[in-house]
């Protein structure tokens, strides 16, 4: 008979693969529906990434300790995320240009967009990546998840085993 999954197992699974959707998701909105991502955007996406393969390497560990640390970097990541979100709503697609912005100095650095393109490439000024799906801009529904990231990490952490 197989073994049950621990809990915290289960929980980093689902957080992986909610950062998988919501990359799907941005992909999908960008090569089906033309909405060309900024260096937030980006960033986003990136943060996104990161999540889902900490999350991914915690939910592989043995250890149950091992895990919830990996989780407490989850819920940091998800914060930055969710910080990402607020600024590109608040501030970012107020701006015309958001060259050598934060998001665009990290995105930069890290070598992501020539590494790959197809999936960190910026193309478009924050103000141009002003979108909304279903009447909420679109960075709304990036902070949404992260908020829920950051419930789940909090949950698993909570957790006794």
């Amino acid at each position: 008979m197989a073994r049950p999954v621990p809990p915290t197992r289960g929980w980093l699974l689902a957080m992986a693969a909610v950062c998988l959707a919501a990359v799907g998701a941005a992909l999908v909105s960008q090569y089906v529906f033309d909405m060309q991502p900024c260096p937030w955007c980006i960033l986003q996406r990136l943060i996104f990434v990161v999540i889902g393969i900490v999350c991914l390497v915690g939910a592989l560990l043995p250890a149950t300790a091992a895990r919830k640390t990996i989780t407490a970097g989850a819920l940091l990541l998800a914060g930055a995320g969710a910080a990402a979100a607020v600024w590109q709503n608040q501030v970012a697609a107020k701006s015309a240009s958001c060259n050598l912005t934060l998001a665009d100095r990290i995105v930069t650095s890290l070598q992501v967009e020539s590494m790959v393109p197809w999936l960190f490439q910026i193309k478009a000024s924050c103000a141009d990546g002003a979108v909304k799906m279903l009447g909420l801009p679109y960075e709304m529904w990036s902070l949404a998840l992260f908020v829920v990231l950051a419930l789940a990490a909090v949950r698993v952490l909570m957790q006794r085993r």
